[in-house]
């Protein structure tokens, strides 16, 4: 940490805020809080923040390193059962016409390998563990981790508006020979309450029809993945969040992501003119999300 890093008590969390400098508060709009979002977010004033977008840790497919991280669960069920009182805290903490925007990808049973080789195309992929495969399911089963999920929190209070389909045309190459390779992940849509905030008309596309200039959004959206230089491996396109920030939230409302990363929920916030709270365990990877923010890439 460089001395422009400070410790704060943020909401009496008692875990480490990344200060900026004046300098770099001129242009940047967003807190970042070094810790555990679970314990973080127990602290938060309720309906606090008015739209909620991230990509938690996908289930047994990275390593960060972190003692108690989500996503290292032994299993399925733990993880789900983690990621439900999690989001039932930042249900908690969310306006009553707030929307939660939830990214997240699938899996395949490990088919009983308690690691995984390093991967040169993708370094974050070496693990030195498997989960083993969950009950009722066989080795090479997909195993539907997103919908599992989705309706987890449906059913813990949630209303489940719809599923995107994230199309990755530039998707990464598979060996696999016995099935297509995968090049598509979700992106779910969650509100509070009933009648929500959604700005339908801020992510219009093109119509195909040339005597109409643009349509509703539709459910599949294709989004080439960014390459990123800094040492993360699951960052999220910016054009992605951008549609997903644009239409749940209003300017210069509050934004939070409890799994910040290197910080591309941030990145967008700080371009469509909202305030952004991002929560990272990590604290390599909350420097470089700072760092990412100071320089607006």
């Amino acid at each position: 940490m460089d001395k422009t890093t400070q410790v704060l008590d943020l909401f009496d969390t008692g875990d480490r805020t990344l200060v900026t400098t004046l300098a770099e508060r001129t242009t940047n709009r967003c807190e970042i809080i070094v810790g555990d979002a679970r314990r973080i977010l127990q602290k938060m004033p309720e309906k606090h923040f008015d739209c909620v977008v991230t990509s938690p840790p996908y289930w047994g497919l990275r390593d960060y390193g972190i003692d108690g991280q989500i996503g290292a669960e032994t299993t399925l069920d733990d993880y789900i059962t983690n990621l439900v009182r999690l989001f039932r805290e930042i249900r908690r903490t969310l306006a009553d016409d707030g929307t939660l925007w939830l990214n997240i990808g699938d899996s395949y049973t490990s088919g009983g390998r308690t690691w995984r080789d390093a991967d040169a195309k993708n370094k974050g992929r070496a693990m030195s563990y498997r989960a083993p495969t969950p009950d009722g399911l066989k080795p090479k089963d997909l195993i539907g981790v997103p919908w599992r999920l989705a309706f987890a929190l449906q059913a813990d209070g949630w209303y489940l508006r719809t599923d995107i389909i994230w199309n990755k045309p530039n998707c990464q190459p598979e060996s696999v020979k016995d099935r297509p390779t995968r090049s598509h992940e979700y992106v779910f849509l969650f509100s509070k309450s009933e009648k929500y905030c959604y700005d339908w008309q801020a992510i219009m596309e093109p119509a195909a029809n040339p005597k109409q200039k643009s349509k509703n959004r539709r459910t599949v959206w294709s989004i080439n993945t960014e390459h990123y230089p800094g040492s993360h491996f699951a960052v999220y396109p910016k054009a992605l969040v951008r549609l997903c920030v644009a239409a749940g939230s209003r300017e210069n409302g509050r934004v939070l992501d409890p799994f910040f990363g290197s910080g591309t929920t941030g990145v967008v916030c700080n371009e469509l003119s909202r305030n952004c709270v991002g929560i990272e365990l990590n604290a390599d990877y909350a420097e470089l999300a700072r760092k990412r923010l100071l320089h607006r890439r």
